[in-house]
């Protein structure tokens, strides 16, 4: 009796603390500035994303006002997936992706750029609005990348649910049978169409993905410049003070600090993590044909796809010419992902989960890990899954 009696006492206090909520929430709202159009636009659209797309309440917070994107990202976001919308419609590339377009940049979209690309989505909006609710179950690994982008968001580790939004859309868009597939696809789809910082977070299910292709990486002692110190395990290295007296084989490098792995790549997915130092570093991948001797430039045009930081404060990606890259992408530690035979070598910020850089090419020939420092007192470390399960040596032992 007692029992059912706070029960009864316990349900009138719910309801009475969810009617609070409620009523901040709506004061909340009232308190807001008016929505233009074309956050109004993307508004809508969560809505009509959420009604159909199963387990994407996430974009709830999109429509209720809890995440409001400031207006030239709604635009920018409008004309990006127009163009997508679009592209579904040509005869996609050889290699089954759509035509790569870059976009413009938000200042340059024109009234007429939004008219059009609001018209495109809206008529690919007409067949969605006429399907049932809740009838796209988008798979579980989609389920569970929005249901991490949602907790994500909550603590402040992205600005925004734009990610969601895309996922979302980007499965009801390509509705096909492999559901397992579609955050890889949606990641993959990101980082060939915008290089550089694509993703400000990586959503664990996806990192897991990348992370699963994890392989050992050991440097290679005759390729290594004879100023630089290898450890005992081979997975680190700085510069010394003497220059050693070793055999010039033609695969080491005389001029720049570097370095190249021992096994070269030519299929399948690779990742593996580098603790870099503060100064100048590189990072990424040589040809198995690329030339190693002197101090020509390690960019595309000689074989190498590097990440590079000068002084401390000037991140590149090395192409012809080169990509200068926010100094906020700068990363402590830098993961490296090869995807061989998709043709993308991208580079991550480990610590934050982000994406800072990707090279989009058509692989011909094996490659190579590459490293170069100029740092003589902290070293450069190679990660991998192996050294992870190895205990805490000294120095000394590393050293020898």
């Amino acid at each position: 009796m007692m029992l059912q009696c706070f029960h009864f006492m316990v349900e009138p206090a719910k309801n009475f603390a969810a009617k609070i909520k409620d009523s901040q929430k709506r004061a909340k709202n009232d308190k807001r500035e008016p929505l233009d159009e074309d956050q109004l636009f993307v508004l809508d659209l969560a809505r009509d994303f959420s009604r159909v797309c199963q387990r994407s309440e996430v974009l709830e917070h999109i429509w209720d006002q809890d995440d409001t994107w400031p207006t030239p990202l709604c635009r920018l976001f409008i004309v990006q997936w127009a163009a997508m919308l679009e592209s579904k419609k040509k005869p996609m590339q050889n290699d089954g992706w759509p035509e790569r377009d870059e976009g413009k940049l938000p200042d340059l979209i024109t009234e007429q750029d939004l008219i059009q690309a609001k018209n495109l989505i809206l008529n690919w909006v007409k067949d969605l609005r006429a399907q049932p609710d809740q009838s796209v179950w988008p798979g579980e690994p989609v389920a569970k990348v929005l249901e991490d982008l949602q907790s994500a968001w909550r603590w402040g580790k992205v600005p925004n649910l734009l990610s969601a939004m895309e996922l979302v859309m980007w499965t009801l868009l390509v509705q096909r049978p492999d559901k397992d597939t579609i955050p890889q696809q949606w990641l993959m789809w990101k980082q060939r169409t915008q290089n550089i910082g694509a993703m400000s977070y990586i959503p664990q299910p996806v990192w897991k993905w990348i992370s699963d292709a994890a392989v050992e990486v050991t440097l290679d002692l005759d390729s290594a410049n004879p100023d630089l110190l290898i450890s005992n395990d081979e997975r680190k290295m700085r510069c010394g003070f003497e220059r050693k007296d070793v055999p010039n084989y033609h695969q080491r490098f005389d001029g720049w600090w570097c370095a190249v792995g021992v096994e070269g790549f030519d299929s399948g997915r690779h990742y593996w993590e580098v603790e870099v130092g503060e100064r100048d570093w590189r990072l990424g991948v040589a040809r198995e044909s690329a030339l190693r001797k002197g101090f020509r430039s390690l960019n595309t045009n000689t074989g190498y796809m590097t990440l590079r930081l000068e002084r401390g404060t000037e991140l590149k990606a090395l192409t012809v010419p080169f990509t200068s890259l926010p100094p906020g992408l700068i990363p402590r530690k830098v993961g490296i992902y090869l995807d061989y035979d998709q043709g993308q070598l991208s580079f991550y910020d480990v610590d934050k989960h982000l994406h800072i850089y990707t090279y989009n090419e058509s692989f011909t020939e094996k490659l190579f890990p590459l490293f170069g420092t100029v740092e003589m007192i902290k070293d450069m470390v190679i990660k991998s899954p192996a050294a992870k399960s190895q205990c805490l040596c000294s120095t000394a032992c590393l050293w020898g």
